[in-house]
């Protein structure tokens, strides 16, 4: 049994009796699963952040969405680690309870859990059938890259943290309305998954295998928005290193790039996400 809560979606009961055979009529059974690992300030069913809209997805497979530790219903951590989740990945696949098993299942991370889906992939590729990537916060494989270089360099070099007393409330507010974007709603389960989020060890930290993975010859995706409409500071000091970090991947890892409009792209684009999906996992 896996340390960490998964949400499981499968509608395929209610499409037509599709759980028994697939649209190509291949059994549903040989339908390989998909998991999602979300980023920061979120958890995996979550519809700010999360994967909520990818559910109509689950009308053909099973969607398996995992919260990282200290979010959602997962347990608490002392500090949420890329390491470790990278294991809870591990676990999950391997876990024929979550009805993933042997036949493995299609990844999907996006931001810090970009990164621990690569970590997984290269540390079992053999449990996984493809790698989607929605803007992987995987700066130290693109730290060539000015734009990276300059964000890199600056953490490095002791940018500003979090300052002591700051609620996780306040942390919120400074990171959406500080940057002009609307805040979600303070919930008891937001704050906690802020507060995790706070806490996190940063991922600037993380070593990105990019050989392992181009080694296991995996079919990768990455999906990154296009920010032109994004408030300027949080495209300035966000959405640049992102997108110069998704073309680098992108190019390392022989895959395919997906630009959608928008900044948060599978929320904000969910349709125009979930038809490439579709295609990249048929």
């Amino acid at each position: 049994m896996a340390a960490v809560h998964v949400t499981v979606w499968d509608d395929r009961d209610r499409v037509g009796g599709s759980r028994a055979r697939t649209a190509s009529g291949a059994p549903a059974a040989a339908v390989a699963p998909a998991l999602f690992i979300h980023n920061i300030f979120t958890w995996g069913s979550d519809s700010m952040y999360g994967f909520a809209g990818q559910r109509p997805l689950a009308d053909s497979r099973r969607l398996l969405l995992l919260d990282r530790r200290g979010y959602g219903d997962s347990p608490d951590t002392a500090r949420s680690d890329f390491d470790v989740d990278a294991e809870d990945v591990v676990e999950v696949l391997g876990d024929g309870a979550s009805g993933v098993g042997l036949g493995g299942a299609h990844l999907v991370g996006h931001g810090n859990g970009a990164v621990a889906a690569l970590i997984a992939a290269a540390r079992r590729p053999d449990l996984v059938r493809s790698l989607a990537l929605i803007q992987p916060s995987a700066f130290t494989a693109a730290a060539h890259h000015p734009v990276v270089a300059d964000l890199l360099d600056r953490v490095r070099d002791g940018a500003p943290g979090i300052p002591d007393g700051v609620t996780p409330e306040q942390y919120l507010r400074a990171s959406t309305e500080g940057l002009g974007m609307a805040m979600p709603e303070p919930t008891s389960r937001r704050l906690r998954a802020v507060a995790t989020s706070m806490g996190e060890r940063p991922v600037w930290e993380a070593e990105i295998p990019l050989e392992a993975v181009r080694g296991a010859a995996l079919p990768v995706l990455v999906i990154c928005g296009t920010w032109e409409h994004a408030p300027a500071a949080y495209r300035e000091h966000v959405g640049l290193p992102l997108m110069a970090v998704a073309e680098s991947l992108t190019d390392s890892l022989g895959g395919r790039l997906l630009r959608v409009p928008g900044y948060y792209p599978h929320t904000q684009e969910s349709a125009a996400v979930n038809a490439a999906l579709r295609e990249f996992w048929g």
